[in-house]
């Protein structure tokens, strides 16, 4: 936590040198401006008090100049000079001080705003038996893929839900409504006679296995991130427990959850009104206990069916204690209520960008997202175990690199869920946007090995991206962002800078998976800190092709070779980066 206030001041020094700089302009004389040498004179003393002793000295013979007869411009000089001026601004005379109410800021750490994240089920780790059979994994075996997952250059490990899965309703293999025998069950129905949100399933391994899973993940400049939803199968604890923390209907059942059409009977949504006090207290320890076992970062399903009250205690107490651990909104929810979610404490928010596809949508987005920079983080996933985009069912291996080069450039942070590096791309029926076999009821244990072997991967692009951000500050921003224009609809161009290095990447990229476009792009050279006329040579990290460019330059993109550039640009003058800052 740091504090802050706004102080303000009468600058009595200031106020006289702009009145007898008027009166010299003006042509007054000695005569005229004897009063105001000598006010200036006693300023400029009451000033030098208030300097160490080592650097009183100009202000002095500025005083004594101030006195002595003669042409009150001769003897104004010092005072008026940039050397008085300088060291007035380091320490001022100040009158008529009034203090402003101190107001408290949260500084979070670097990863709050740059990082990448990949999301994997541990059950899924297990490979298969040797009847080809999926084998439930464990944190043992999912450990064993984190190696894979650092050198793709991943920040953040997320879990799902690790927590014993309800047997009652359990939901069956592709949301079947009954289970069969053997059906693992949705990590979102959490709680059974094995435990709660505080529990291990059993299948996963011990909570010592976890503390090793999250020491892995750390030697290896990766941490863990873990779900939590606040939500229960009927029978969790809780729900024996606590039937006062659900919705009762009149015939004494518990309201489970409902979306209209779909029902979810493995779930019972909570209820925050009947004993606040109570629930808040149980929620706080729940987190309490795996902050204790390394966690350092949630991500929070559903928030905005919670009340904002129960998020700003929750946020502010566990900060208070722990104020390196983040929150991650996933609210799919009007601009509004995100925004609201975000100022209440949550660090990152999840987005719309898995829907934002055309050039007009993603210019818009990229606006909005830089507009409100100031309060909200947004973490840009490609895909997530419920939205598996049309553009990604239906335009193959290329819109995959596409839609992960938008993500990866656009924002500071981004996300990956497992299986899209595979080109992962079957729904489970045409119009929707759930994964056939979805891994939420099943296990889905994968062979990225082999895929990587045959060229069937997309992790070779994945590591680059994550390098080249890395390597520029530039993309580690959220509010620099600018867009140019780019003469084809298929195609999209932006660039970011760093405002502390200059550093500035321009990302042209298609939105065609499945053939090649071509433009001219018009570069905005203000907001690349250079003046019209100016060509520069740059280079293509994705490539290492390098170009002349000016302001108008023929574009080329084929997604069979590459599906876009990301320019190394020149770097952007510090003169011009307040410009540009204040151009937002």
């Amino acid at each position: 936590m740091w504090t802050f206030r706004v102080d303000g001041w009468g600058d009595p020094v200031h106020t006289w040198r702009h009145g007898l700089v008027a009166k010299l302009d003006a042509g007054q004389g000695e005569k005229e401006l004897s009063n105001d040498l000598l006010i200036g004179a006693a300023l400029l003393e009451r000033a030098a008090t208030g300097v160490p002793r080592a650097q009183r000295w100009p202000l002095m013979e500025a005083a004594a100049a101030l006195r002595n007869p003669g042409d009150p411009v001769t003897r104004s000089a010092l005072a008026l000079s940039p050397e008085i001026e300088d060291l007035l601004k380091t320490y001022p005379l100040r009158d008529l001080v009034t203090r402003g109410e101190q107001f408290g800021i949260w500084v979070d750490r670097p990863v709050a705003r740059f990082g990448a994240w990949y999301e994997m089920f541990p059950r899924s780790t297990g490979g298969w038996d040797d009847d080809g059979k999926p084998v439930h994994g464990t944190f043992a075996t999912a450990a064993a893929e984190l190696p894979r997952i650092a050198r793709m250059g991943f920040d953040v490990v997320y879990l799902p839900p690790i927590h014993p899965i309800g047997k009652v309703h359990r939901k069956g293999r592709n949301n079947n409504p009954t289970a069969a025998p053997g059906d693992v069950g949705s990590p979102w129905a959490i709680g059974s006679d094995e435990g709660g949100h505080d529990a291990i399933h059993p299948g996963l391994g011990t909570i010592d296995d976890f503390d090793d899973f999250v020491a892995a993940a750390r030697d290896l400049g990766m941490e863990v991130a873990l779900d939590l939803a606040l939500q229960c199968a009927p029978d969790h604890p809780w729900a024996r427990e606590h039937r006062n923390w659900f919705t009762q209907l009149p015939d004494g059942t518990i309201a489970y959850a409902e979306n209209p059409p779909k029902k979810y009977q493995d779930i019972y949504p909570l209820n925050f009104d009947n004993d606040p006090a109570g629930l808040y207290d149980e929620v706080l320890r729940v987190v309490r206990h795996w902050i204790d076992h390394g966690v350092k970062f949630f991500r929070v399903d559903n928030p905005h069916t919670k009340p904002p009250d129960f998020w700003s205690w929750l946020i502010g107490q566990v900060k208070t204690i722990h104020p390196d651990v983040l929150f991650l909104s996933e609210a799919f929810t009007p601009p509004a209520r995100q925004y609201g979610l975000a100022k209440l404490g949550f660090t990152q928010s999840y987005s719309y960008f898995t829907w934002r596809t055309s050039k007009w949508e993603l210019t818009e987005f990229g606006n909005e997202i830089a507009e409100f920079a100031d309060f909200r983080r947004p973490n840009l996933f490609v895909n997530t175990p419920d939205i598996l985009h049309a553009v990604l069912q239906h335009n193959g291996p290329g819109m995959f690199a596409i839609r992960a080069v938008l993500a990866a450039t656009m924002g500071p942070a981004w996300g990956v869920y497992s299986g899209y590096e595979l080109f992962e791309h079957r729904a489970v029926r045409e119009g929707s946007e759930e994964y056939l076999d979805s891994e939420k009821y099943e296990l889905r244990p994968r062979d990225f090995a082999g895929a990587l072997a045959e060229g069937r991967s997309l992790e070779p692009f994945i590591t680059q991206l994550n390098a080249i951000r890395r390597l520029h500050p530039a993309l580690q921003q959220l509010r620099t962002i600018r867009f140019h224009h780019v003469d084809n609809e298929a195609m999209l161009a932006y660039s970011k800078f760093d405002p502390a290095t200059g550093d500035c990447v321009l990302v042209v990229v298609t939105l065609n998976a499945l053939g090649p476009e071509e433009a001219t792009l018009w570069l905005d050279m203000a907001a690349l800190g250079m003046e019209p006329y100016e060509r520069f040579w740059v280079r293509d990290e994705i490539t290492g092709q390098e170009f002349n460019w000016g302001q108008a330059n023929y574009v080329r993109i084929d997604p069979a070779q590459a599906v876009a550039h990301v320019i190394n640009m020149p770097l952007i003058p510090e003169e011009s980066r307040v410009t540009l800052l204040r151009r937002r």
